[in-house]
């Protein structure tokens, strides 16, 4: 029997054709398996893909988005305020593809179709600011600087590699500037190079050192970085378990809280989930138990213990 009656499977049809054709060749035949009316849809346009969303998320009981960490951010956007949603699926057809890592989802686009077709039914947190909503992570400062010195040829030739050569370039670039953060009334100042709001764990396919972040708990994690501890958030960035040493990971400034006001000296441009959105000031909100996605594999939620 089927696990699902409906479903929609949603892909660009603007990516390389070889490339296409693998990965529909190895997903589509899977998730039939258990979906009994799998409907499958090429999207032409963005505004195509939202529209898409929008019209289907409500009538199908689940949704399978092929497509990078901006895609997805884009689909739930189009779904956040829908009464009814469907559980996602999300294949890691995209660069970095950090969400599909939060959730432990296998890379290798054929295993990925298994895992999450067969994977559990997670309920999670979403973060909202403004007009838009996150799943992942809302960042100012360095995440942003990063995302603009991201060369497009480069990422075409280089894939991930790209994130690291701009995160490179832009660390040594790094723009200071003077902050005032306010979580749940408790309020912290100063100078930083990068405000993150995290409720996903990964940035440019890296965990990010907050052994607290989790996507079920109805609240966002909040991290400083301040030009004098760059080193450090370098160097936990690229450990394998940084939050083993605590006295280290107390460096950086870290608050949790369900309402989050951020304001500084000088409009900053904002980064949501790799995409860039909005500006500040910003004020942001948890949204408990918001959307419900798929895990690919047990260790989904549980990314600080070892596997």
């Amino acid at each position: 029997m089927a696990r699902y009656e409906t479903g929609l499977f949603i892909y660009n049809g603007n990516e390389d054709s070889n490339v296409l054709e693998t990965n529909l060749s190895q997903t589509i035949p899977i998730l039939t398996q258990e979906v009994k009316e799998l409907k499958v849809l090429q999207t032409d346009s963005l505004d195509e893909f939202k529209e898409a969303c929008r019209n289907y998320g409500p009538e199908v009981d689940v949704l399978f988005i092929l497509g990078g960490d901006g895609t997805v951010h884009e689909g739930i956007n189009s779904m956040a305020d829908l009464e009814r949603r469907p559980v996602i699926g999300v294949l890691p057809g995209g660069t970095c593809n950090d969400f599909s890592r939060v959730l432990d989802t296998p890379q290798n686009m054929q295993q990925a179709a298994r895992a999450i077709i067969k994977g559990e039914e997670l309920t999670l947190d979403a973060g909202k600011t403004n007009n838009y909503y996150f799943i992942n992570f809302w960042g100012i400062g360095l995440v942003t600087q990063a995302s603009f010195n991201i060369d497009e040829d480069s990422k075409n030739r280089f894939g991930v590699l790209s994130y690291f050569m701009s995160a490179l370039k832009t660390m040594n670039e790094a723009t200071p500037f003077e902050f005032t953060v306010t979580v749940d009334g408790e309020k912290l100042d100063g100078e930083a190079i990068m405000i993150l709001v995290m409720n996903g764990q990964f940035i440019g396919t890296r965990r990010v050192p907050v052994p607290s972040i989790d996507l079920q708990d109805g609240l966002l994690d909040v991290l400083v970085v301040k030009n004098s501890n760059l080193k450090l958030f370098k160097e936990l960035m690229t450990m394998k378990r940084p939050w083993a040493n605590e006295e280290r990971f107390q460096e950086l400034h870290h608050l949790q809280g369900k309402q989050v006001k951020i304001e500084v000296d000088s409009s900053q441009e904002v980064d949501m989930d790799g995409e860039i959105k909005g500006e500040t000031p910003a004020e942001l909100e948890v949204l408990p138990d918001h959307f419900t996605f798929l895990s690919g594999g047990p260790n989904a939620l549980h990314a600080f213990s070892e596997k």
